[in-house]
C-alpha cells in the first residue's frame, strides 16, 4: 500500500489547514512564487503542477507523497528519535486499541483517540513531533502537532467532529478530543518521540477469480466512480476485470486488470475527490 495523508488540491471549497501552510511554505522555499496564506489557492495548484511536471509525474495539481517526499516535508525521520530525557514526555499510540499513553516523569494518562482508516492508515513507526500549531481550526479542531512522517501531512490534532474518537476513520492521522489535546499541547515540546503500534491492512492483491468482502467494496468503489455497471457480489469476475482496466488506463496505470499498491492508491484518490473528501 501506498501511504498517503489527504491529498491537497484546488477546489470550489479551498482546503485549509497547516499541512496546506507548510507545503507552501516549503514550495516558496524551491522558489515558486506564491503566497503562503494556508489555503490551497490556485496558485498552489499550478506551483505543484510545475513541480510535478519537472519530476515526470502526473501534472494534476493534487500533492501526495511523492510531492511530500520531494520536498522533504516530514522533517526528521527515525534516527532522530531518542529515549526522552528526564522530565520529557513521551507518546506512544497503540492503534489496536485506539489510544494515545502520554507519559511525563513517570506518570502516563490514556487518552482515547480516532485513528486511520483501513484505506488510509496511521502510520507505524518511531517518529518526532516537528511542528505545532495553535487553533488550527475546522477538521483540526484547537491543536496541531506534526509528526515527522516523511510521506505525508501527519499529525495529532484536534477534531470538529467529536462523535468520531474511538473510531477508525481518519486520513491516516490522530485525532483526540479538543479537551485532551489541550492538556498536552502544551507539555509536548518539539522532539518529543511519538511511537505508534499495531496492525495496518495494506489489501490484498485482487485479480480475476477472487472473491469476498474487499472485492465488493471494489464493486461499489469501481461503481461510484462510474466504471462498474453490474452487480455488487464480491465475485471478481470479467465485468470487474473491465471496470479495472477502463479505470486504471484513465488514471494513467497499466491497464492489467490486476488491483495492486497503485491502483488501490489512486482509487482512494479518485475516491476523494468524488466524496469532496477534505478531512485529516
Amino acid at each position: 500500500m501506498i501511504y498517503a495523508s489527504r491529498f491537497l488540491r484546488y477546489a470550489e471549497d479551498a482546503m485549509q489547514g497547516p499541512d496546506v501552510l507548510l507545503l507552501q511554505e516549503k514550495l516558496i522555499e524551491e522558489g515558486y512564487r506564491i503566497a503562503a496564506s494556508g489555503s490551497y489557492d490556485r496558485s498552489t495548484a499550478q506551483a505543484v503542477t510545475r513541480l510535478q511536471q519537472a519530476l515526470n509525474l502526473p501534472a494534476d495539481g493534487i500533492a501526495g507523497p511523492e510531492i511530500w517526499n520531494t520536498l522533504s516535508l516530514g522533517g526528521e525521520r527515525t534516527a532522530a528519535v531518542k529515549a526522552p530525557l528526564a522530565g520529557r514526555p513521551s507518546i506512544l499510540i497503540n492503534l489496536g486499541k485506539r489510544r494515545l499513553t502520554f507519559t511525563i516523569d513517570g506518570k502516563s494518562t490514556i487518552y482515547p483517540v480516532a485513528i486511520g482508516k483501513r484505506s488510509t492508515p496511521s502510520p507505524l513507526g518511531n517518529w518526532v513531533i516537528v511542528q505545532k500549531a495553535m487553533n488550527p481550526g475546522g477538521p483540526f479542531g484547537v491543536r496541531w502537532m506534526r509528526l515527522s512522517v516523511p510521506w505525508g501531512g501527519y499529525g495529532i490534532h484536534g477534531t470538529n467532529n467529536p462523535k468520531s474518537i474511538g473510531r477508525a476513520v481518519s486520513h491516516g492521522c490522530i485525532r483526540l478530543h479538543n479537551k485532551d489535546v489541550i492538556k498536552i499541547y502544551d507539555l509536548t515540546p518539539i522532539g518529543t518521540p511519538v511511537n505508534i503500534v499495531g496492525k495496518v491492512y495494506t489489501g490484498r492483491i485482487l485479480q480475476e477469480g477472487s472473491s469476498g468482502a474487499d472485492v465488493k467494496q471494489l464493486q461499489r468503489d469501481l461503481k461510484k466512480l462510474g466504471y462498474y455497471k453490474s452487480s455488487i457480489d464480491g465475485a471478481f469476475g470479467p465485468k470487474t476485470t473491465q471496470a479495472v482496466k477502463a479505470f486504471q488506463s484513465a488514471n494513467g496505470l497499466a491497464g492489467d486488470g490486476v488491483v495492486g499498491p497503485y491502483t488501490y492508491f489512486a482509487l482512494e484518490k479518485a475516491k476523494d475527490i468524488a466524496n469532496k473528501s477534505y478531512e485529516p
